[in-house]
């Protein structure tokens, strides 16, 4: 088994730093700004989000940046100490955090999901005609991935790199993921982007992976991209 680690090391430049586990830190605390986000979560909600919190503490202390609490602000999004930039995600199996410096990195987008298949009906709601048949291509030649997991986690991905820049809810029909076997994708946005270095930003690029019965995808929107 590839430390979960190693994963994100293999999908993010190494201007991002980022850590994970597969399993809970019985020593992990949440501090309390962050107690708010679970106060009525279930055990195994809990411990996923407290040791995913613990995570991105040393992943900032990695940076170089002060290891404070990370609060849930509006949409649920992580609030990270000024001039940093980061996405935290977390499942069974994996629980794991990327931050970096936003004057080198804009934004990250990070997701993991059990690589099983999505269920029934929810493929069609995340996305359309055009991507089931992009996917139903690569089903053929790529039998053992399970596409329809993949997209959904690519597009978790994109929501995450998208909302710190805008501030606003995405829907999953106003991103045209496209994934290829290489394990790279590319997200074209069918709405108006937020304005970046001077230039808007009308999609994101990422990769993903699949290893250890999970499905993980990152995106990281360097500075100075269009």
């Amino acid at each position: 088994m590839t430390a979960p680690t190693d994963a994100l090391a293999d999908l993010l430049p190494g201007s991002v730093v980022a850590v994970a586990r597969a399993d809970d830190d019985p020593s992990a605390v949440l501090a309390p700004e962050e107690e708010a986000a679970v106060a009525r979560a279930v055990a195994t909600r809990r411990a996923e989000f407290t040791t995913a919190r613990t995570c991105a503490r040393d992943a900032l202390s990695r940076l170089g940046a002060p290891a404070a609490a990370i609060p849930v602000g509006e949409k649920r999004a992580p609030i990270w100490p000024e001039g940093v930039v980061g996405a935290i995600t977390h499942c069974a199996g994996f629980r794991g955090a990327a931050v970096a410096w936003r004057d080198e990195v804009r934004s990250v987008g990070l997701d993991a999901e059990p690589h099983v298949a999505l269920p029934d009906g929810v493929l069609e709601a995340v996305s359309d005609e055009r991507e089931r048949a992009v996917l139903a291509a690569l089903a053929r030649d790529v039998p053992d991935v399970r596409w329809d997991k993949l997209l959904f986690s690519a597009k978790e991905s994109v929501y995450k790199a998208w909302f710190p820049l805008t501030g606003r809810w995405l829907g999953f029909e106003e991103a045209e993921l496209v994934p290829s076997a290489d394990g790279t994708f590319r997200a074209g946005l069918r709405v108006p982007g937020p304005v970046v270095d001077g230039r808007e930003v009308t999609g994101f690029a990422g990769r993903w992976v699949v290893r250890d019965g999970l499905v993980i995808t990152a995106i990281a929107l360097p500075a100075g991209s269009p």
